[in-house]
């Protein structure tokens, strides 16, 4: 009898939560945008994501935020320029809140979204144990992070294209070795700085040329909406040119061979794991549990010595 494998687990996931649309939409274009009646997120959990997140940038920045007007006061970031603005030379015009898991539960629930999370398995894929005759899933967290930003340069004419796995080695392969999950907490247009990319560019598996923005669209949807994408898939946003905020949450996961951007395995407090809709694959995510992260596995012991 053959065994039942995770391939096989994950496509009767995919047909029970309707996915399937959004998995041929990766394959092809190396994204999809996923509505909220399909991930279940509602409008009250919105709510409350971009609550918390508001909050917690009074709460380190010092002025209050609302997404119709943006930040009460001007907003000064001295002589810092993050990666792509200074590819660019714009001027930043947005903060990132970082390991926003530890927040709230809100934020470890969306983490473990069920249908994010099958978009990010089927993206990264599973690992062989030939001796144990199984396998298992390959996707670990890589970080958990929020961007809020506002009317300006964005990252200028290059509109910060990129890939996520652009420090990985080449040639890559299908499979992604970095993928995301990009929930939008505001509208996305063209005019409120839409996610920016190159439609089936995950195929060529390069980094992005020198023009690539000519070949850039936006893309457009509602808040609440999931944009998933492969980790080779060039990408970046367009401008904000409209007043208030834009609010993204970016679930960032990464394949288990592949260093992480937040230690989560050694530094994230495990006991909130089990505060959240499903603490198994959160602990898996996680990466808790590693056998070399202790002496886990069983000792010989001296005979007659």
């Amino acid at each position: 009898m053959t065994a039942r494998t995770k391939t096989d687990e994950l496509q009767e996931t995919i047909e029970e939560l309707g996915l399937q649309p959004y998995v041929e939409q990766i394959d092809e274009q190396g994204y999809a945008v996923v509505p909220p009646e399909v991930t279940g997120v509602t409008t009250a959990q919105v709510d409350e994501l971009v609550r918390h997140l508001l909050d917690k940038s009074e709460e380190y920045i010092g002025c209050r935020f609302t997404v119709e007007d943006g930040p009460e006061s001007e907003l000064d970031y001295g002589d810092f320029r993050g990666i792509l603005e200074l590819r660019s030379g714009a001027t930043p015009s947005q903060f990132q809140l970082m390991q926003i898991c530890t927040y709230h539960r809100a934020f470890r629930d969306l983490a473990v979204n069920p249908a994010g999370t099958a978009l990010i398995n089927y993206m990264i894929g599973s690992f062989g144990h030939p001796l144990a005759g199984a396998d298992a899933w390959a996707a670990r967290f890589s970080s958990h992070n929020c961007f809020i930003k506002w009317a300006g340069d964005g990252y200028g004419d290059s509109l910060g294209l990129h890939v996520d796995q652009g420090g990985v080695p080449m040639p890559w392969g299908e499979k992604a070795l970095n993928a995301n999950c990009n929930w939008c907490l505001t509208d996305y247009t063209l005019d409120d700085g839409a996610f920016a990319c190159v439609p089936g560019s995950h195929k060529r598996k390069s980094h992005p040329h020198e023009n690539a923005a000519a070949e850039a669209v936006p893309i457009e949807c509602p808040r609440g909406s999931l944009i998933a994408f492969h980790g080779a898939l060039w990408h970046g946003a367009y401008p904000k040119k409209t007043p208030g905020l834009r609010v993204t949450i970016a679930n960032y996961y990464r394949h288990m061979s592949i260093l992480p951007q937040d230690d989560i395995p050694n530094h994230f407090p495990q006991e909130l794991a089990d505060d959240c809709a499903d603490p198994e694959t959160f602990r898996r995510l996680a990466g808790f549990g590693s056998p070399y992260q202790t002496q886990v596995y069983p000792l010989p012991k001296a005979v007659n010595a």
